[in-house]
């Protein structure tokens, strides 16, 4: 294991670096079921869902509201259990890890929660240093050149001293992209991440996570209603629906499907872009 204080800085890795065996997958499902409720009232949000994400690409995961897409990133850093099946990290099985290994895999892991969950009382570099000084024994000399290095990836340079309620939504965004950063994640899950931004401030988050996910080579895991917008980032696409999954490579496969519920997914969510398709068929 790379020791806390030779760990490589965001500006450390050129832009698509390989961070991991591309051989694997970065996360995989295998027949896993979830439910919620006593049985006789039981909601079933993943049945025999099998799946993998690959490793150093964007995924998307897509649905209506309740269909498990949330559930689905508590699933991947345990802090769910599934019913049964397998949930694969880099090779572990995550539903089989003790507490010490499974908080060591969650090392893996950078979160940009969907409010990016900025503690109002301390400061962005506050904010941005916890993880290292949670997580790391690095000083405080190298936890400043380290942070100093993200702010200028993220376009924060100026902004180290204030408070999260001065700064705009898409500036806490970016904030908490940072920290989600800071421990140099090979994976990174986004949940909603641009709820509660006007449609221009979504764009560039997205130009940003697309700039950022190139440049440090993690996999991207990201959660959204934002479609189609959000479509634009994906190599690939999993649609979550009453327990089942498709999944695509190309949005163009959505609204080529056959499958009823899928058509009406398209329909739905893809607007002019799905009808003048149809009418050309």
């Amino acid at each position: 294991m790379v020791a806390e204080t030779e760990k490589k800085s965001v500006k450390d890795y050129p832009e698509g670096a390989d961070r991991g065996a591309e051989s694997t997958p970065a996360v995989e499902f295998i027949d896993v079921v979830k439910y919620f409720g006593e049985w006789g009232q039981r909601h079933r949000v993943l049945h025999g869902v099998s799946y993998s994400v690959p490793r150093g690409k964007t995924t998307v995961i897509a649905g209506g509201s309740g269909q498990g897409k949330s559930v689905t990133l508590k699933l991947v850093l345990g802090l769910l259990k599934p019913d049964s099946g397998r949930i694969l990290v880099d090779g572990q099985d995550v539903t089989r890890l003790g507490r010490k290994k499974l908080r060591n895999l969650r090392m893996k892991f950078g979160v940009l929660f969907q409010g990016a969950a900025l503690f109002d009382s301390l400061s962005v570099f506050e904010n941005i240093a916890l993880p290292l000084r949670e997580r790391t024994r690095l000083t405080e000399q190298e936890i400043e050149e380290r942070i100093a290095a993200t702010l200028e990836t993220l376009e924060l340079t100026g902004h180290e001293k204030k408070f999260p309620a001065q700064l705009s939504g898409g500036m806490q965004k970016r904030v908490g992209l940072a920290r989600a950063l800071q421990l140099d994640p090979e994976i990174v899950l986004f949940d909603e991440p641009t709820t509660g931004l006007d449609p221009v401030m979504t764009r560039e988050i997205y130009d940003l996570f697309r700039r950022t996910q190139e440049r440090l080579g993690y996999t991207a895991i990201i959660v959204s209603h934002d479609i189609p917008k959000v479509f634009d980032l994906a190599d690939q696409i999993v649609l979550l629906n009453k327990g089942e999954v498709d999944v695509f490579t190309d949005v163009a496969q959505i609204k080529d499907s056959k499958k009823p519920y899928i058509r009406e997914f398209a329909e739905m969510t893809l607007g002019d872009l799905f009808s003048a398709d149809s009418k050309k068929g």
